[in-house]
């Protein structure tokens, strides 16, 4: 790293007098300064070896390496013939390795569903066929742990294939779109919970857990698609706040088919997660109520007569209690590790079957991920904001908390994808004003050689006059609040400068982050090229400074970050650089709730906002999400409507653009036209935008490039 920042700094000394000119076009059209990443790594069982797509003049293959020499070419894995003729997207082996899936032809659903053709190839034969000729495109496919059998979802349905008989065995037979959903999730598990996969295999192969959705009582909501005679039409089940669920159940049946075993869990809404041991055929089993403040673990355990259930643990919150992706069972097969809020910050917990609990990590700072834990030594590896909520380091404890170290730099952000074993990671770095460097490194934290330092990107950079974000603390509506700030690069400390400020203020995102933000941060260039001063702030209710901070906004989502957004920028008026009567916002989703209602409860501060898919009244957007937040509209009218920009339009002064894509299947559309009603009977001119067919992202073909020039040509005519 010290070579890199040398290079870097070198780099910055030979910018020419004439450096040129940045564009939304090269960001956003011909992507000139997009970074190159680390794909295709996928540990080995042993630990020790990796697997890549190698691509070769004769064609692609699978190659193998070893992490301790991973600048050798290694050896073939997976041959080109094995491979020829096949457009494959991804590959998936089963447990002993001998047995490859590969998906072709793969299509997204929603954020994270997609379907896929799979292709079974054994590596010993050297024989490829499809999983299913007849049912295709199919889902989530999986060997069993014994690798003899593949599951998968077809129509909403679960198959099993073994692979020894090409039987294909038809586990349900209810599935229906709309209606009934086995083994996969319905759109606001997808969204919220972050889960597709609602199945899994006993550890013995025998039989198979899953979740069935009964979505039949949920009400639809219809997107229309634009481009033909007469609009296409997609009706799905969303949720919207205070409005039914799917009522979900857990199910086990025989993987060779049979009858399904029904269990009994007790009062619940929610089944978040589900986990089998990997050595009993026990299951661990998270559900949730609807206000999701009282969690419970419960152990499934599989009989001949059917299945029995015990809740094992509990935690409850006056407010809420977050799900963690940590549902890792122990080798001891009677412990499981899982990350909480329970002491006023996000830390690891060990609990027992017992219904013992013990806290490993501690101390005045949150956990962000928890990657694994090296059962043999015993180490558990984590990230966390211990070094402030700008930065994001690495560590590793051991699990009787008698040792532990930082793994990472100290300064920046730190990401790791750790190999089987966490024997080696690799490691992504990056910084405010620095590209993404991949380096593999040993479990101490010991580089073993760069993998990708982003070199090209440096000299791209160069060409440029670029400014520096920097860090800083504004004193907020009531608690000081992380922040940054970026000045042109010929900044005039006795000029004034307009301010644009850029935030998201939810839950469960940071805009101030000491990483690389790659198009946002070259967007942001553009604008302090162009005199702009740029600033971003998290206000309470943002994430990685305790529970308290974050959960201060409980039950009045906007409010208490509005506050801090006006307190901000008037903070801002004061600076001698900074023009008064010039300060604009913009925000994305969340971000756009907020910027609609800073230029409207804010109206005397903010000269122009731009809102982008924003949420203008949260009785529209889906029910995990808000409810956790704010209950129910039933239950919180009054959270709800002091805290929806439609219902303070009338104190609009300033400009407002408010753009969506008309195909959001995430934040409606509908969010959108209420605010345009909202502005009509307040008789306020606004502008508008709507993207054909653009979902939540907004994106393909040339659509980024129009949107960020809009946004670009709004922001200097009304700012």
């Amino acid at each position: 790293m010290k070579q890199l920042f040398i290079t870097l700094v070198s780099l910055c000394l030979l910018v020419q007098i004439y450096a040129q000119d940045l564009s939304v076009e090269k960001i956003w059209k011909e992507y000139e300064f997009v970074g190159k990443s680390v794909n295709g790594f996928r540990s080995l069982k042993d630990g020790k070896h990796f697997s890549q797509i190698t691509e070769s003049d004769k064609g692609t293959y699978i190659s193998k390496h070893s992490f301790e020499d991973a600048e050798s070419e290694g050896e073939v894995l997976i041959s080109q013939e094995m491979l020829s003729g096949l457009d494959f997207d991804d590959y998936f082996f089963n447990t002993d390795e001998s047995k490859v899936l590969l998906t072709t032809n793969t299509s997204y659903i929603y954020r994270r569903s997609f379907t896929a053709e799979y292709y079974v190839l054994d590596l010993k034969t050297g024989k490829r066929a499809p999983l299913d000729n007849t049912r295709k495109p199919q889902m989530l496919a999986e060997y069993s742990p014994d690798g003899t059998k593949v599951s998968y979802i077809y129509n909403n349905n679960l198959y099993v294939k073994d692979l020894g008989t090409d039987k294909i065995t038809q586990l349900t037979t209810d599935g229906k779109f709309n209606q009934i959903i086995n083994g996969t999730t319905d759109w606001v598990y997808e969204e919220e919970f972050s889960i597709t996969k609602a199945y899994g295999w006993s550890p013995d192969s025998k039989l198979i857990a899953f979740l069935r959705f009964d979505e039949s009582a949920v009400k639809e909501f219809t997107l229309e698609y634009y481009g033909g005679l007469y609009p296409d039409l997609y009706t799905y089940k969303y949720p919207k706040a205070g409005e039914d669920n799917s009522k979900v159940s857990l199910q086990v049946i025989p993987a060779a088919g049979g009858k399904v075993m029904c269990t009994d869990l007790g009062e619940y809404e929610y089944i978040p997660r589900l986990k089998w041991s990997d050595k009993n055929n026990e299951l661990v089993v998270l559900t949730l109520n609807r206000h999701q403040n009282h969690l419970k673990y419960h152990l499934v355990t599989p009989g001949k007569k059917g299945t029995t259930s015990k809740v094992f643990f509990e935690e409850k919150s006056n407010t809420y209690v977050e799900i963690d992706d940590n549902l890792l069972i122990l080798n001891d097969g009677q412990h499981i590790l899982r990350t909480s809020e329970l002491n006023g910050y996000n830390h690891i917990y060990e609990i027992g079957f017992d219904g013992s609990n013990r806290q490993i990590t501690s101390g005045e700072y949150d956990v962000i991920e928890f990657y694994g834990i090296d059962q043999n030594n015993e180490f558990i590896y984590y990230s966390s904001a211990k070094n402030g909520a700008i930065n994001k380091t690495l560590h590793k404890i051991k699990l009787n908390r008698s040792s532990e170290m930082i793994i990472s730099e100290a300064e920046g952000t730190s990401d790791a994808e750790f190999s089987e074993g966490m024997n080696y990671f690799v490691k992504t770095h990056s910084s405010a004003n620095v590209p993404p460097v991949y380096t593999l490194c040993n479990n101490k934290g010991e580089e073993i050689m760069v993998l990708e330092n982003n070199f090209q990107l440096l000299q791209t950079l160069s060409n440029y006059k670029l400014a520096q974000k920097e860090f800083l603390t504004f004193e907020g509506a009531e608690i000081p609040l992380n922040g940054w700030i970026m000045k042109p690069a010929n900044f005039d400390p006795s000029k004034k400068y307009p301010v644009y400020m850029n935030v998201y203020c939810g839950p469960g995102a940071n805009t101030v982050s000491n990483s690389w933000e790659g198009f946002n941060y070259m967007y942001h260039q553009l604008l302090a090229q162009s005199g702009y001063i740029v600033v971003s702030v998290d206000p309470r209710g943002t994430m990685y400074r305790g529970s308290e901070f974050k959960k201060s906004t409980y039950l009045n989502l906007g409010k208490l970050e509005t506050e801090d957004l006006i307190a901000v920028a008037k903070e801002l008026q004061q600076m001698n650089s900074v023009d008064p009567d010039r300060i604009g916002i913009m925000g994305w989703s969340y971000g756009g709730f907020m910027s609609s209602l800073a230029i409207t409860k804010g109206a005397d501060v903010f000269k122009m906002a731009i809102a982008v898919a924003p949420v203008t009244n949260w009785r529209y957007y889906d029910n995990i999400y808000t409810e956790r937040f704010m209950r129910t509209p039933q239950e919180n009218a009054e959270g709800y409507d002091q805290n929806s920009p439609i219902n303070f339009v009338n104190e609009l002064k300033g400009k407002y653009l408010l753009i969506h894509g008309s195909g959001d299947d995430n934040v409606h559309y509908q969010n959108s036209m209420d605010m345009i009603s909202a502005l009509v009977r307040a008789n306020k001119q606004f502008d508008m935008f709507v993207y054909p067919n653009k979902n939540h992202g907004i994106y393909g073909g040339n659509t980024r490039n129009h949107l960020f020039n809009m946004m670009f040509e709004y922001t200097l005519k009304n700012l």
